[in-house]
């Protein structure tokens, strides 16, 4: 278990995320929480419905990029907020995930930062003994 999921920092006009992992699942999921983080208020976010995702890339970081705009996009154009993540695969190319969250409701939800995109400006994943880490920069 790693000792934090995420934590959030600012950058210049962006916002940024550093996500944890004890493995490359973990990290994609914590990430995704993040980024929801970042967005809404995520304790009011109940699992109505499961979204099927499939992500592929030409590696794990351009991949995690790819991951978190689909969800970006989710956002934009169905108004779905999510709050749990279950990576069903994840290879250096590929993602598989089932997302669950509901749609937005601006009587129940508090939306915090509009994020624009995840950009690959001082992307890098790492690892160490700890698992793994990397820092993402959203343009908001």
């Amino acid at each position: 278990m790693v000792e934090r999921a995420f934590e959030t920092f600012d950058h210049t006009a962006d916002a940024g995320i550093v996500a944890y992992g004890v493995n490359m699942r973990q990290l994609f999921t914590n990430a995704a929480m993040g980024l929801f983080n970042l967005v809404a208020d995520t304790s009011s976010i109940e699992h109505k419905l499961e979204r099927q995702v499939e992500i592929q890339d030409s590696d794990s970081e351009n991949l995690l990029v790819a991951w978190l705009n689909e969800l970006i996009y989710l956002f934009d154009a169905e108004q779905l907020l999510f709050s749990d993540f279950e990576i069903e695969s994840l290879s250096g190319n590929c993602l598989k995930a089932t997302c669950f969250g509901e749609k937005f409701d601006p009587a129940k939800h508090r939306l915090k930062t509009g994020v624009k995109a995840a950009t690959y400006h001082m992307l890098k994943i790492t690892t160490d003994s700890n698992g793994y880490r990397t820092r993402i920069i959203f343009d908001i």
